[in-house]
């Protein structure tokens, strides 16, 4: 028994989730309730609609926005490193690859 529960938390662990209760895995930051059902709250937080601060955040969290995979997340990091921190989220449009209809279509998630 003790290697199967060992297993289980190891998988956790590499899946980036932090509890495993009754069954059921939640992600890191989120709390496993009801009994390890989801809660309405849970259910309308979607992980894909949380904010992204664009002066702190890496590269894997800069690809979680629609349009940016890694070259253009990694273009922003380098962009951010050399020119010091962003002051305005139109701003992001100085970076090569970035236009005002990526900056529009993630808006709502794009914070300082």
């Amino acid at each position: 028994m003790k290697r199967k529960g060992m297993s289980a938390l190891c998988l956790c662990l590499a899946l980036g989730l932090s509890a495993f209760t009754g069954g059921v895995l939640a992600k890191t930051g989120e709390e496993a309730t009801n009994g390890g059902a989801s809660s309405p709250t849970s259910q309308a937080r979607d992980s894909t609609q949380e904010t992204v601060n664009i002066n702190t955040a890496t590269v894997q969290q800069l690809t979680q926005l629609q349009g940016i995979g890694a070259r253009r997340a990694e273009a922003i990091v380098q962009y951010r490193d050399e020119n010091s921190p962003f002051t305005d989220i139109a701003k992001l449009q100085e970076v090569p690859g970035i236009g005002p209809t990526l900056i529009e279509n993630n808006r709502a998630r794009l914070v300082l």
